[in-house]
């Protein structure tokens, strides 16, 4: 690689290092605009307005680039396993959300790559070395300091948030599995369109009737939907303009964006072991994904060697 090339791509993994975290401060503002619009509206009407808003986007997108709105491939059984788990993650995330902690809720999302080393192993078949089981249980830890079952500082709410990540897992498992003729687009728009009618359900078994919002509401509805539809556009080209060693640590600046947010929007002050099981989860999530990114790279390089030098080796 010539000196010039290498200037380069150090400036795209710069750019896309900034883009990264951008998308995660834009998603820490949509989820202060969400538990603040839970203190008005019930979580099935949040549900079903975001969801119905934010796929409209989606399809706008599709349709401004000459893609299909619809393909039988939305039936793929992997796509509807995709949109379930975008659902439970979705209902337990807002959830917790709604009567928990921004900050303790957000420190156990970012458990989220470690649950997807135990899924990939447990269910997808793939092979775990020692080094990503100890970050798996390293994670964990932090979990349950964060959690501390059976003590005083227990919050029964946090369970939403456990809940939300085994929802996202199987989301991001089942994405593994989706066929690649489906467009990313129509991924994002049927899982948002599959929040309308759980949003509806919740809201017949819950009982709750609709609330009218007032401007405020309105305004934070459309900043949730804008801040969202911005990150998610933001971490695509994060994804897609660096490498993800370089890129997929600066994941973890959400956490420090949602305990900014946290205490000033919302006056919370988490304690020592909240912050202590935060850092672990961070620590064991980055080297996770450090280490996953460098395997990618020794089995690609296997794959380039083998087809330059065929036959046993």
């Amino acid at each position: 690689m010539t000196a010039g090339a290498a200037t380069a791509r150090l400036g795209e993994s710069g750019q896309a290092a900034l883009f990264m975290i951008a998308s995660m401060a834009m998603f820490s503002v949509e989820d202060a605009f969400i538990k603040t619009l839970t203190g008005g509206i019930p979580i099935w009407q949040l549900l079903t307005t975001t969801g119905a808003l934010a796929a409209g986007v989606f399809w706008l997108r599709l349709a401004r680039r000459g893609g299909r709105l619809w393909t039988r491939g939305l039936l793929h059984p992997m796509v509807l396993m995709r949109n379930l788990g975008e659902v439970v993650g979705a209902v337990s995330f807002v959830t917790a959300l709604a009567i928990g902690e921004l900050a303790s809720t957000s420190a156990i999302l970012q458990v989220l790559p470690l649950t997807l080393v135990l899924g990939a192993a447990l269910f997808l078949g793939e092979r775990v070395g020692w080094r990503r089981w100890a970050s798996v249980a390293v994670g964990f830890a932090g979990v349950l300091l964060i959690l501390r079952p059976g003590t005083a500082a227990f919050q029964p709410a946090m369970l939403w948030a456990v809940a939300g990540v085994a929802g996202l897992t199987l989301r991001d498992l089942a994405t593994r599995r989706v066929p690649r003729d489906v467009a990313s687009d129509q991924l994002s728009a049927s899982a948002y369109a599959a929040m309308v009618p759980a949003g509806l359900v919740l809201g017949a078994v819950g009982g709750q009737g609709a609330v009218v919002p007032d401007l405020t509401q309105v305004a934070l509805l459309a900043g949730t939907v804008v801040f969202g539809v911005l990150g998610y556009a933001t971490l695509i080209a994060a994804s897609r303009l660096g490498e993800a060693s370089v890129v997929a640590p600066f994941r973890y600046t959400r956490l420090g964006f949602a305990l900014l947010v946290a205490a000033l929007v919302f006056g919370e002050r988490p304690d020592l072991p909240m912050l202590i099981g935060a850092g672990l989860i961070a620590l064991a999530g980055i080297y996770t994904m450090w280490r996953e990114a460098g395997l990618r790279r020794v089995r690609m390089d296997e794959q380039v060697d083998g087809l330059i030098r065929p036959g046993p080796r």
